[in-house]
């Protein structure tokens, strides 16, 4: 009760603060209500979506929407109220100055203790509030489908000669549960098609939590292509369906059965702690799949390195797939199988952030998870963690665009 108090208080302060800023920038009364009548339907559509979120059924198209306008509305209207906050304490601070210099010399009478607000701030406050807004709108109508190959070459000293040049696609969190668009989703299958690798990785969360939510993609999914070694899967966290309720243990297992059904159904290997080998010209590697392990606290830790590499040595290439990055440094690096690339997913780059190549990469996941997007090294090993190709909770991708990638391996010369 205490956080839902603390919650309104904010809201209630920034709609306050946005409001005294449109109040100075325009003197129109027809702009000013237009103004509180859109804030008003907003809100209204806010309360409306997130009380239409049942837990029983997962995420919703209404709940998505809610949570897209909160960020649409409210990362602008916070920036505006935090520049008027700003400007209120030097306003303060101007005061106490004039009132100290009254005491020494002759003091303007006219002149209130604080002085008053200045009209440039509050346009200054837009134009920079209006940058975010502009571009949450782009990540909500056009960003969450913008699909982009990326394309990665990873050397490494060991890999077998016969592997040279191999080839692999990779995507990650599918999020099916969150799609509301056919022809867009049909469109990133045919990039996918259109890559010459000789396999497809998939890192886990094919669903938000919910194993009907895959029952409209079937078909759509059903059409990535055959590929020379196969199509594999792993499960996210996602895919336990621990983000739904369930009356009973039954219906939970049942769910969780369900999901682990879709991946043969659409013609990927599902591999819950278990390996498989690619073999040419008499030399393999192995894939080697885990189920989830994450450091955070509420999160599974099913991967069992150990059982999964069962019959394969330190000196055999392994390229592994685990959904959570943070299993890495905590687990993969130290572990004396010597996991030379490992493919993973999870943080969807925080779907809000800005990458120009060569110049800037950031996002607020990256205050979470150390490894959060790309390609990462140390001491020799690499992790790749994909972008991810849906959305959740956030209807919308800003600047973090969904991804597929493409990995070519190479041998060291």
């Amino acid at each position: 009760m205490g956080r839902l108090i603390g919650l309104l208080a904010v809201f209630v302060l920034i709609e306050f603060y946005c409001f005294q800023a449109v109040r100075q920038v325009t003197k129109n009364k027809l702009l000013r209500w237009g103004y509180v009548i859109v804030s008003a339907l907003g809100i209204a559509y806010i309360i409306y979506g997130f009380s239409q979120f049942d837990r029983n059924h997962g995420t919703n198209h209404q709940s998505l929407v809610a949570g897209a306008l909160v960020v649409l509305f409210y990362l602008p209207k916070a920036i505006i109220t935090l520049l008027l906050i700003l400007e209120d304490v030097v306003r303060i601070i101007r005061g106490i100055v004039n009132y100290a210099k009254g005491t020494k010399v002759q003091r303007n009478e006219k002149e209130s203790f604080v002085p008053s607000r200045r009209k440039f701030v509050s346009h200054i406050a837009f134009g920079i509030a209006s940058i975010p807004f502009i571009s949450v709108l782009h990540g909500i109508t056009i960003g969450r489908y913008k699909f982009e190959v990326r394309k990665h070459i990873i050397e490494f000293e060991d890999l077998p000669e016969a592997f040279d040049g191999f080839k692999f696609t990779q995507i990650s969190d599918i999020h099916s549960g969150s799609f509301d668009n056919e022809e867009k989703i049909r469109y990133a299958v045919d990039l996918i098609n259109a890559q010459e690798s000789e396999a497809l990785l998939f890192t886990g969360d094919i669903v938000n939590s919910i194993s009907d939510e895959m029952i409209p993609w079937y078909d759509v999914f059903s059409r990535i292509r055959k590929y020379k070694y196969g199509k594999f899967s792993i499960l996210g966290n996602h895919d336990y369906g621990d983000y739904a309720h369930w009356d009973t243990q039954e219906a939970r297992d049942k769910n969780f059965e369900e999901i682990c059904d879709i991946s043969p159904k659409i013609g990927f290997k599902l591999l819950r702690n278990e390996h498989v080998w690619f073999e040419k010209d008499g030399q393999r590697i192995a894939v080697v799949g885990v189920e989830n392990w994450g450091v955070r606290g509420h999160f599974q830790k099913l991967g069992d390195l150990d059982k999964s590499t069962e019959g394969i040595t330190a000196k055999d290439f392994k390229i592994l797939m685990s959904h959570d990055p943070s299993h890495w440094e905590a687990k993969v690096l130290e572990h004396p199988k010597n996991f030379q690339l490992t493919l993973s997913g999870h943080t969807h780059g925080s779907q809000f952030g800005i990458e120009i190549p060569g110049f800037i990469k950031w996002s607020p996941i990256q205050y979470v998870y150390k490894q959060w997007a790309g390609l990462y090294e140390k001491v020799g090993k690499y992790i790749y963690v994909n972008r991810g190709f849906g959305y959740h909770a956030y209807q919308g991708r800003t600047g973090i665009w969904p991804e597929i990638t493409v990995i070519e391996l190479k041998r060291k010369k």
